[in-house]
Order: structure tokens, then C-alpha cells, then sequence
């Protein structure tokens, strides 16, 4: 399988680590990469990970058998209206965001030929952005969602499903809503919990210390991903409000529960939460072959 020439809108860990995989296995005659920032452009040309590249979207991808969108979720309807006049009639479009009902709804209203477009999200990611972030085995062995509609056009699936596959991915397929609501609790409420807590603790000092300063491994591990970029964070958060404020809730409740078990020096309420906690844990890792 050869995807032919794509571009890539948005050169950073995503897009990046998808071109490096599919130039591994020989799956792509050309890319061109499309962005805003000039210097990390020609980095990736620099690097080989595009074989040329531009600023404009709708020359980015006029000559493209596959475009993939790879930009913060507050970017899509710039770019589905940017490129809506140049993509021609057999043109793939998928995209690689965290939300796919906003997603969707974007593609419906811009662009013209929108059984093309084929909903993707690759669970896969670190807290570096970039194309220097990027890397070849991003996606080994990490599963890629995918959300067609049924007015999608099943060849156009066909070829965005092998795509992913031949970067290394497992692919899934689910309907969008479904997506959403599961994400919002794996990824996007560990992150907005992940900032909540850094806040919390850098906002409240004790007796004049910093307590950044006596912070060891668990604060470290709990808090990586604080580290990731806020303003696409924040688009996310905000394109799958519905979801994640339901998570919230949720977690809002687990918490309270601890709080009056502590109140109450429930010794046996909080080791019961702890414990059924660390068993759906361990149980979830040992599915997936173990670590930590």
C-alpha cells in the first residue's frame, strides 16, 4: 500500500511521527508539510520528515491523494474553510484530534465532498511538542480510534485504516459520541486533574516553603503531563465540554466520598476505596501485559 503524496497540516509529534513511520515501511511517494511556524517547517525538511513544505493551506494540499490534520482542535474550522476550495473530488481527509463530534461538524459544514473525510484519533502522545518531538515508533503497538460516519466512503476508510496500521497502530472503529465520552474520562480528565493539582499545591505554601522543593517520583509521575501544551489542552477541554463535565462530576464525587471518610476517620471506607482503586489498576495493566 502506498498512500501516494500527503500533507500533513501541522508538523509536531503527531503529524511528524506519522510521516517518519509511514517512510519506514516505504507507504508514501511525497509529503508535504503546512504550518504556521516557518522554523519548525524547515526543521522537518532538515530532518527528512517532509519533502517540502509551505504556509499556505490551500497550496499545501491541491496536489494531495491524503491530507492529515494535525493541529489543536481550536485551529479546525480555519483550516477545513482554508482548504475547502482546493482539495479535489478523491481527496482523503483524516485528521488525528482529540474530540470527534466537533471533529465532524467542522468537516460537514466546510467541506464539499465530506464522505472523504474519515474521523481519526491515534491514542498515542508524550508532553513534547514539535517535529523534533517526534519519533519513528510513536505509534507501535498503540491503538488508532476511528469514527466514520455511514455516509463514509468505505475505500476512502479502507486506505486511512490501513494508513494507521502500516504506522504500527491497532485499529478500532466507534461512532463518535462514544469516543468522545470514553476519552473524556481516560485522557481529557486526567489532564485537567493533572493542572488542578499543580495549582493546588503550588497556590497553597506552607509555613513559607515551596512545596515544589520536597516533591519527589509520585508528584513527578501523577503531574507529567501539566507539562503538555495549555492552549491545546484548552480546546480540547472546550470541544468536549458535554463529556468531560460529566467526568468531573464524577471524579468531584469520588473525592468527596474520601473526604468524609477522612472526616469520619473511616479507616475502613477509605482502605476499601484505595483497595478496589489499586485492583481495577492492576487489572487494567495486567490486560495490558504488565508495567507500571
Amino acid at each position: 500500500m502506498n498512500i501516494g503524496r500527503l500533507s500533513i497540516i501541522g508538523v509536531g509529534l503527531i503529524g511528524g511521527s506519522l510521516a517518519r513511520a509511514l517512510r519506514r515501511a516505504g507507504a508514501v511517494s511525497h509529503i508535504t508539510g503546512v504550518g504556521r511556524g516557518r522554523e519548525n517547517l524547515e526543521r522537518a525538511l532538515d530532518l527528512g520528515v517532509v519533502d517540502a513544505w509551505t504556509q499556505d493551506i490551500a497550496e499545501g494540499v491541491k496536489d494531495a491523494d491524503m491530507v492529515l490534520i494535525a493541529v489543536p482542535m481550536g485551529m479546525y474550522d480555519q483550516v477545513f474553510k482554508a482548504m475547502a476550495d482546493s482539495l479535489g473530488a478523491g481527496t482523503i481527509v483524516t485528521d488525528a484530534g482529540s474530540t470527534k463530534q466537533h471533529a465532524i461538524d467542522v468537516a460537514n459544514r466546510a467541506m464539499k465532498n465530506r464522505e472523504n473525510f474519515v474521523p481519526a484519533h491515534p491514542i498515542a502522545g508524550t508532553e513534547q511538542s514539535g517535529v523534533e518531538a517526534s519519533f519513528v515508533e510513536l505509534y507501535d503497538g498503540r491503538t488508532c480510534i476511528l469514527t466514520p460516519l455511514k455516509s463514509t466512503n468505505p475505500a476512502a476508510l479502507s486506505i486511512v485504516e490501513g494508513m494507521w496500521q502500516i504506522a504500527g497502530s491497532r485499529v478500532v472503529q466507534m461512532d463518535a459520541a462514544t469516543h468522545d465520552d470514553l476519552l473524556a474520562g481516560v485522557s481529557h480528565l486526567p489532564h485537567v486533574a493533572a493542572f488542578a493539582l499543580v495549582n493546588a499545591v503550588h497556590r497553597q505554601k506552607a509555613g513559607g516553603y515551596d512545596p515544589f522543593e520536597f516533591a519527589a517520583g509520585g508528584f513527578r509521575d501523577f503531574t507529567r503531563i501539566a507539562s503538555s501544551s495549555p492552549y491545546m489542552w484548552r480546546d480540547i477541554a472546550i470541544c468536549n465540554r458535554e463529556p468531560l463535565l460529566r467526568k468531573i462530576v464524577a471524579l468531584q464525587e469520588e473525592l468527596e466520598i474520601l473526604r468524609l471518610s477522612l472526616e469520619k476517620q473511616d479507616g475502613d471506607k477509605l482502605l476499601d476505596e484505595f483497595e478496589a482503586a489499586k485492583q481495577a489498576r492492576d487489572a487494567w495493566l495486567a490486560r495490558q501485559g504488565g508495567g507500571a
